[in-house]
């Protein structure tokens, strides 16, 4: 008539108790270093309760998977979290230097390094297209992808490029140094001009038909990214830009967190492969890192004004911690060298850039 009684400890396996571990480091880390706290957090105790067995939380019609399916299996969240960053993010830089929209595409090379790369360890190319976009430094856009192409490893991808995010300031300045000389580091650059509000306006509806025309898979991202800028610049939405900059980036980040961490099972993150993917992650990071300094060399040849090529390294999607190490290193080699502004050109268009290799990733395999 009744059934026996059971408590989770009777069941745990070691792969659970490692996962609970994993999960309590995470949580550790954003505490204790403030590393992505708003993301690692969530996906920390994802990873607690996720492995707690007995719960039903990650079974068909739990909580836990149904925020998955909702939220990353139907990809509807990571583009929401674009609108927000759209909402945040000021192209004023790159549109009064738009040469700075090639150090953005130059320092995504790191993703196709990366991609070829996966595809030559043996990775299928959906696993591929995932690790090779941790090199963006774009955790919203690596989860969209992966949560598309190789749902499997969305944990591992996720981690690691929100892992690598947050280390920015401890890997990009030994790159940047290694392949700059002093005088290099020391170039001063013009002040940038003033961006008309028109133009602010005019940008991110321009943007949006170009991009998409050219790359239609990557609609999704693009035209959520410049709403969210349209919301911004318009100036006459404030309360809606506003709810987008806050109350709705934060609604979703928490659902976002807790949805990856439900993609950690210990019998799906626990494996050889996922060490071998935050190890190409890194690859694929600094790839993007070098990428961008040395197009911003090879500028300098051919370009009469001169670009500081440390700016370059700012060409990654991670807004605005990239920029700010830039203007940290330049600033160590002339302490009244002001590069921050100059950076968050590349910086800004580094977003755009990762949106646009996840939609060519996308549009190659379907």
């Amino acid at each position: 008539m009744f059934g026996v009684f059971e408590t989770g400890f009777e069941v745990l396996t070691l792969g659970q108790i490692i996962m609970l571990l994993i999960g309590l480091l995470l949580i550790g880390l954003a505490i204790k270093k403030e590393m992505e706290p708003l993301i690692l957090l969530p996906i920390g105790f994802g990873v607690i309760i996720a492995n707690l067995p007995l719960t039903g939380l990650t079974e068909e019609g739990g909580l836990l998977q149904l925020i998955y399916n909702y939220g990353l299996a139907w990809n509807f969240i990571p583009p929401l979290i674009f609108l927000g960053l759209g909402a945040l993010t000021d192209f004023s830089p790159l549109l009064a230097n738009p040469k700075t929209i090639l150090l953005g595409a130059a320092a995504q090379v790191g993703i196709y390094v990366a991609f070829f790369g996966a595809l030559l360890l043996g990775f299928s190319f959906g696993e591929a297209a995932s690790i090779g976009i941790i090199g963006g430094a774009d955790g919203p856009t690596t989860i969209y992808v992966t949560s598309t192409l190789s749902p499997h490893i969305l944990g591992a991808t996720a981690v690691a490029a929100y892992s690598y995010m947050s280390l920015v300031p401890i890997i990009q300045p030994p790159i940047m140094r290694a392949l700059t000389t002093e005088r290099e580091r020391k170039i001063v650059m013009k002040s940038l001009r003033p961006v008309r509000k028109t133009e602010r306006i005019v940008y991110p509806l321009v943007a949006t038909v170009i991009i998409i025309l050219l790359v239609p898979h990557s609609a999704p991202l693009i035209g959520m990214l410049m709403f969210g800028n349209l919301l911004r610049e318009s100036g006459v939405v404030k309360r809606l830009a506003e709810t987008a900059q806050n109350e709705l980036m934060n609604i979703l980040t928490i659902f976002l967190g807790i949805a990856v961490g439900a993609s950690m099972s210990a019998q799906v993150f626990l494996t050889p492969r996922t060490i071998l993917i935050f190890a190409w992650g890194i690859v694929a990071f600094a790839a993007s890192t070098a990428g961008g300094v040395l197009f911003a060399k090879l500028m300098n040849l051919v370009c009469k004004e001169k670009v500081n090529p440390l700016i370059g390294a700012a060409g990654v999607s991670a807004v605005p911690m990239s920029a700010r190490v830039v203007q940290k290193v330049g600033q160590k080699a002339d302490p009244d060298n002001y590069l921050l502004m100059h950076a968050m050109g590349p910086n800004v268009a580094g977003v755009v850039g990762s949106a646009i290799a996840a939609g060519i990733f996308l549009g190659m395999i379907g």
